[in-house]
């Protein structure tokens, strides 16, 4: 993937297109109702197909005063090392999605979330980016 327009204001540009191609694709193949897991596997095998460096469900740790919490965030899929890619099948997309996906940027220091839905009758996206640099 290459990199094109302003990546301070639209990073990513051309990689989120292609990512938000597979998902139409998916879709069109699947339409909507399946669980999320079932349109997690159809992506990573579009992604290794197309022989995009990923890794899925990539955990990240959350510091806190010197400190490693027991929690961790676990995002779907990482693009590249750019882009968290978070896959959604519900009705809706929500504020908590959002809140999940910005998280996500927070701890992973990344600046483009995307956000797919495949519940509905037209796929929906969203593109997140962070305000960090």
């Amino acid at each position: 993937m290459k990199k094109n327009f302003d990546e301070k204001e639209y990073p990513w540009q051309s990689e989120s297109y292609v990512l938000i191609g597979i998902a139409m694709e998916i879709h069109r193949i699947l339409g909507k109702g399946f669980l999320e897991i079932v349109y997690k596997d159809a992506f990573e095998y579009e992604l290794n197909n197309r022989g995009i460096f990923y890794e899925r469900e990539k955990e990240y740790s959350i510091s806190y005063k010197n400190i490693i919490l027991p929690h961790r965030f676990c995002a779907d899929f990482v693009i590249e090392n750019k882009i968290i890619l978070e896959l959604k099948s519900r009705k809706g997309i929500v504020e908590d999605h959002y809140a999940q996906v910005i998280n996500y940027l927070a701890v992973s220091k990344l600046r483009l979330g995307l956000l797919i839905n495949f519940h509905e009758k037209s796929l929906e996206y969203k593109r997140i980016i962070s305000s960090e640099s």
